[in-house]
C-alpha cells in the first residue's frame, strides 16, 4: 500500500474516529441531515427522512477502508513487548491494513450478492453506492514472530468500529449512515491468542456486520419512504 493511500486512511480514521467518540458520549438526534433510529443489531443508525430505497436493486461497493486506532502499535510496543523481534513495525501495520481491507471487501461483496444485490462498478438509477470502513482497530494480543517461543493471552481479540455510508450513486445524496463499535472475540476468560484465532475472530465480526447491513437495506426497501 502506498503512502498516499495510507495517509487517506489515517485521515478517514481521524474523522470517523472523532465522530465515533462523540456518538459514544452522547448520540445526537440529527447528523448531517440524517435522523437517528433504533436498531436491534447496530448501535448507531441514521437515516434520511423520506429516503426511498425501493428502486435500488444493485450496489456499487467501495473498497473497505481499514485503519488502526491512533498510536495503537506505539502504545502496545511500549507497554507489552520487550524484545526487538516482537515489536510491531510500520510495515506490519500497513500489511494488516491492506490484507484486512481486501478480506473485508470480499465479505461485504459476498453478503450483498447473496442478499440479492449484484455488485456493480458503475452508477445507475437503481444502484446504491455503499462505503464501508473498519476503524479504531486494535488487537489485544498480536501473535508476532519472535526468536523464542511465547504465548499471548487476552480476554478478547481486540476491538473495531464499523462505519457505513449509503448514497444514491447518481446524485451522491447521503441516505444513511451506521457507526457500530464492537469488541471482537470477547470471552469471560483469558486464553491464548494466535494469528489464526485473531483473523478468525475479526472475520466473524465482519461477516455479522455485512449480514446486518444487507438485512437492514432489505428491510428499508419494505418500509420506504423512510419515516424515522
Amino acid at each position: 500500500m502506498n503512502r498516499r493511500r495510507f495517509a487517506v486512511l489515517a485521515t478517514a480514521a481521524s474523522v470517523f474516529g472523532s465522530a465515533s467518540a462523540a456518538l459514544a458520549a452522547s448520540p445526537p438526534a440529527n447528523w448531517d441531515g440524517l435522523v437517528r433510529v433504533k436498531s436491534a443489531k447496530l448501535q448507531h443508525v441514521y437515516l434520511l427522512p423520506g429516503a426511498d430505497f425501493r428502486s435500488y436493486t444493485r450496489v456499487m461497493l467501495d473498497p473497505t477502508e481499514v485503519a488502526f486506532k491512533k498510536n495503537w502499535a506505539r502504545d502496545l510496543n511500549s507497554r507489552s513487548v520487550r524484545s526487538l523481534s516482537g515489536r510491531i513495525t510500520d510495515a506490519d501495520v500497513e500489511r494488516a491494513v491492506s490484507e484486512g481491507g481486501q478480506a473485508a471487501s470480499e465479505i461485504f461483496a459476498r453478503a450483498f450478492a447473496d442478499g440479492g444485490f449484484p455488485v456493480v462498478t458503475t452508477p445507475g438509477e437503481d444502484v446504491l453506492r455503499v462505503r464501508t470502513a473498519v476503524i479504531n482497530l486494535t488487537v489485544s494480543a498480536p501473535d508476532m514472530m519472535t526468536s523464542g517461543r511465547s504465548r499471548t493471552f487476552a480476554g478478547e481479540a481486540g476491538a473495531a468500529t464499523l462505519v457505513v455510508e449509503a448514497r444514491d450513486s447518481v446524485s451522491g445524496a447521503l441516505l444513511a449512515r451506521v457507526v457500530d463499535p464492537q469488541l471482537v472475540g470477547e470471552s469471560n476468560i483469558m486464553f491464548s491468542r494466535t494469528a489464526a484465532s485473531n483473523r478468525a475472530d475479526f472475520r466473524a465480526v465482519a461477516q455479522r456486520w455485512a449480514k446486518s447491513i444487507v438485512s437492514g437495506i432489505q428491510q428499508l426497501k419494505t418500509v420506504s419512504p423512510v419515516q424515522p
